[in-house]
């Protein structure tokens, strides 16, 4: 969460631009962390130095085929504006440089009709006296402006923002100067000069922060791509990377609103945000080198291919050398039988365990004569697999992701702001009483947005409708397992009460589940009893 900066309030004299100045702008613009404020703070600046009522940033966006020039900031002292809201801004149409037919392939007309852009193609400032009385340029969308808001646009300077490379990065746009006295009055030569001086020092900072912004487009961009990369390995598990981002912040977000108890204290600041945002999306990246076979894994007996039809050929063969009806029957059950307890599940219980191995002590004769068994060790061994579909060799291996994303993680040269997001992505299979993997890491030896994550990653996972498994759990079960997990010292108890509490769960559920899966209005019968441990955090994350 951001504060305001106390930069924001200064004013500076008309007129009283000096080296001084220069090392004092310097100094706000370096405060601004953010691309959008930065270009707010750019847009005050030059108004303060002219004594401007209004004025417009312009952001060029060449991400696209045909470039075009964005509102980013607007203001005006007189009409009460500041808007650098994207959804407000949205409502202005951006600006093309170039006007290109349907059938058109070429870069287009330049659009010399609009002041602001003839000056991004141009890279020249223009000054104008009144523009009502300026023939150069189109002003009609200036005046309904006017006509809208019971206004009267007359002098205005706009020029172009370079970068080191010469290269259009923006444009600002002032709007009607004002005397100290508060007298209407046309740009100067001295304001252009002035503005100008400013703008190259702006254009700078601003530069440098959308050269870091873009860095962080490309990071996001790259881990998304490889969280999808491992999404799509598996249909059992799709969606799961992209899943976790969402609720992680979510259950953070709620941390962060909280005045008293545990996390009253907790807080995390733009750079905090953004590292559990990289961490979240990355807390599954080992499971690139998780065989797909064993990620694919649906049926207890599946490999490569579904082993369960191996299984009833045999039984089909000992059913016709059925010695009667009833025994050709019998064994018809106990092939349904095994046909859904292959599908796997939440348990198994050993009534079920003792009657596969009986069914493995029945023999059929195969082509050659010979009598075999109807289930091989293996088989018998997949068939009991307690919960799931992974028996404890395939377990151990999907596992071994978690020391894999640590792994590739720890050795990645993650800049200073980023250092957390190892231990933040490598945490979710940790366990409060140590009993966890991959590290055997206590509650007091994990940062709360650790723990946060690793709530997250087990409610996705009881919730997930993919599991082929099992249906996909209503929340009253997935709550009611999270609870035993909580008194098992599994989870963390504070973070699962919080996700409780707040609400995060009902924004999650809808978003994500099923209908029928929403089962619960009322979470107090999961909520802890008082004895829970309510200490607040020493320190933050």
């Amino acid at each position: 969460m951001t504060t305001p900066d106390p930069s924001d309030q200064t004013e500076i004299p008309l007129g009283a631009w000096s080296v001084d100045s220069t090392s004092d702008l310097l100094v706000r613009l370096a405060r601004k962390t953010t691309v959008t404020g930065l270009m707010h703070r750019i847009l005050k600046e030059a108004r303060m130095l002219t004594g401007a009522e209004g004025g417009t940033f312009y952001q060029l966006d060449e991400s696209t085929d045909s470039p075009q020039l964005i509102f980013k900031a607007i203001h005006n002292t007189v009409l009460g504006l500041e808007s650098r809201d994207p959804e407000q801004l949205s409502q202005w149409l951006a600006i093309p440089l170039y006007y290109r037919q349907p059938d058109d392939s070429g870069a287009g007309e330049p659009n010399h009709q609009n002041v602001a852009s003839w000056v991004a193609l141009t890279q020249q400032p223009v000054n104008i006296d009144d523009v009502y009385q300026a023939g150069d340029f189109d002003f009609s969308g200036t005046r309904h402006f006017d006509a809208e808001h019971r206004y009267r646009s007359r002098s205005m300077l706009t020029l172009p923002l370079l970068n080191h490379e010469d290269r259009v990065i923006g444009v600002l746009q002032l709007i009607n100067a004002r005397t100290p006295d508060g007298d209407s009055r046309p740009f100067t030569d001295d304001d252009q000069r002035t503005v100008q001086a400013m703008a190259k020092f702006a254009a700078l900072s601003l530069d440098n922060q959308l050269l870091v912004q873009s860095h962080k487009d490309l990071l996001d961009a790259f881990i998304q791509a490889l969280a999808r990369i491992i999404d799509v390995r598996s249909s059992h598990t799709s969606a799961h990377c992209e899943r976790i981002p969402v609720l992680t912040e979510m259950m953070a977000r709620a941390a962060c609103e909280e005045t008293d108890g545990y996390f009253a204290d907790f807080n995390l600041n733009d750079d905090e945000w953004y590292e559990l945002h990289v961490a979240a999306w990355l807390h599954d990246c080992g499971k690139l080198a998780t065989p797909e076979t064993i990620l694919n894994k649906g049926r207890k007996l599946q490999s490569l291919l579904d082993g369960f039809d191996a299984v009833a050929g045999r039984f089909a063969a000992a059913m016709a050398q059925a010695d009667s009806p009833n025994e050709a029957d019998e064994l018809r059950e106990e092939l349904d039988f095994l046909e859904r307890i292959n599908l796997g599940g939440e348990f198994m219980p050993e009534s079920d365990k003792d009657r596969v191995r009986a069914i493995a002590a029945r023999s059929w004769q195969d082509a050659w004569g010979q009598q075999q068994p109807l289930l091989n060790e293996a088989e018998v061994t997949n068939l009991c697999i307690t919960r799931g579909t992974l028996n404890d060799e395939e377990r151990q291996a999907i596992n071994r992701h978690i020391d894999i994303t640590i792994d590739i993680l720890e050795q990645l040269p993650f800049p200073p702001k980023l250092r957390r997001v190892p231990e933040y992505a490598g945490g979710h299979h940790e366990r409060m009483d140590g009993r966890g993997f991959p590290r055997g890491l206590t509650r007091d030896q994990m940062s709360i947005p650790a723990r946060i994550m690793g709530v997250a990653d087990v409610f996705e996972a009881l919730t997930a409708k993919e599991r082929p498994y099992k249906p996909p759990m209503p929340l009253s079960q997935a709550f009611s397992i999270l609870k035993s997990m909580r008194d098992d010292q599994h989870i963390d108890p504070d973070v699962f009460e919080l996700f409780l509490r707040s609400g995060k769960w009902r924004d999650y559920a809808e978003r994500f589940l099923l209908p029928d899966q929403i089962d619960v209005g009322d979470v107090a019968p999961y909520l802890a009893d008082s004895n829970i441990n309510t200490t607040r955090p020493v320190s933050k994350p």
